[in-house]
């Protein structure tokens, strides 16, 4: 027999050996948050874990793990006809379920027995995210970041953009968000991942990064959205150099409008996030800034809310909590277009 049971930690600093990761649990779980690179074969989908669970509870567990069993056993033959028979003998995969390994113990026992050279990880997705978070912590302090600082509409996003191109690090947290960061941050149609989806997304580009070069990553506050940012990554973002990106006022309002072109699109989408501030702003001027929004004049509104709202805020937060901003080089592309940020972004790298 090759079956091998791996504690969490083994697996994580043995990562890139495993040639495939089983999640053997539920749909929803998988969806819930689920280790990189996993595809999901559920030894029991979840309605029928639901039945199960119920015939645990009404009947007995003797009965209940019975049919378990049945069913468990189908959906693994299922697996293997749709998955497996193409994989060759050195096939090496991972595979877990939640905590107790009897989901993925039934699935890793019959790969074993084909011939396969199948992990287990002890303790599961709990196990694995216990110590995620710790090599989170340890990858955050180990990194050198350069933040991109700069007001909003200044081309933050778009610089990290330009920089990936270019070959440089770049942790996009935004992106792995699924969030621009704002009361108005919200994207229409991107729901937001969950907490532990995004802690995990965020440790998969930690582990890649190369210790030695630097990591460019935004300024960001604790949260982005719905999600938060691990503190010993916003520690060590805080006491990381700086660098300040500037544009004029006329040209960060023409990106916004381009970045947010659905609050043109979508006026009353745009008035709902706008009543966020009401508590900030004031209600009369929220109702005169959504009447603008209304009549067409979406410009005037985001300039006011640049001036009066963002600006203020953020260059009070960025100079409370980034330690080494006041020392930051100032970079002045030359305009917003996707050609000035890739040669700021090349004299960077």
């Amino acid at each position: 027999m090759s079956l091998s049971l791996v504690s969490a930690d083994h697996a994580i600093a043995q990562w890139d050996r495993f040639d495939s990761v089983i999640d053997a649990r539920s749909e929803s779980e998988y969806a819930l948050d689920h280790l990189p690179g996993a595809c999901n074969w559920p030894t029991l989908n979840d309605e029928e874990r639901q039945a199960i669970g119920t015939m645990y509870k009404q009947v007995n567990a003797f009965e209940a793990k019975k049919r378990g069993a049945a069913i468990a056993a189908r959906n693994i033959a299922a697996h293997i006809e749709r998955e497996v028979l193409d994989k060759p003998r050195d096939w090496a995969p991972l595979a877990y379920c939640w905590r107790g390994g009897k989901r993925s113990g039934s699935l890793s026992l019959v790969l074993d027995q084909i011939g396969f050279r199948v992990s287990l990880i002890e303790g599961g997705y709990k196990a694995f995210r216990a110590a995620m978070l710790i090599d989170l912590e340890r990858l955050a302090q180990s990194l050198q970041f350069q933040v991109v600082c700069g007001t909003t509409g200044s081309g933050k996003t778009r610089l990290l953009h330009a920089l990936a191109q270019e070959g440089a690090q770049v942790l996009d947290l935004e992106h792995l968000a699924r969030h621009r960061s704002s009361v108005l941050g919200a994207i229409p149609g991107e729901p937001q991942p969950s907490q532990k989806r995004f802690d995990t997304l965020v440790w998969d580009q930690l582990r890649r990064f190369d210790p030695a070069r630097p990591v460019f990553v935004e300024s960001e506050s604790k949260k982005v959205g719905n999600v938060a940012i691990h503190n010993t990554l916003v520690d060590a973002m805080r006491r990381s150099a700086c660098l300040m990106l500037e544009l004029d006022l006329s040209e960060r309002v023409a990106l916004l409008l381009e970045d947010y072109r659905y609050f043109e699109e979508n006026p009353d989408h745009f008035c709902n996030r706008l009543d966020a501030l009401t508590a900030q702003k004031g209600k009369v001027c929220i109702e005169a800034w959504k009447a603008s929004v209304l009549l067409g004049d979406v410009a005037s509104v985001v300039q006011a809310l640049l001036t009066e709202h963002y600006d203020p805020v953020y260059l009070q937060s960025i100079e409370r909590n980034f330690s080494l901003f006041q020392s930051a080089p100032r970079l002045r592309p030359e305009g917003r277009s996707a050609h000035a940020m890739a040669a700021l972004a090349r004299s960077l790298v």
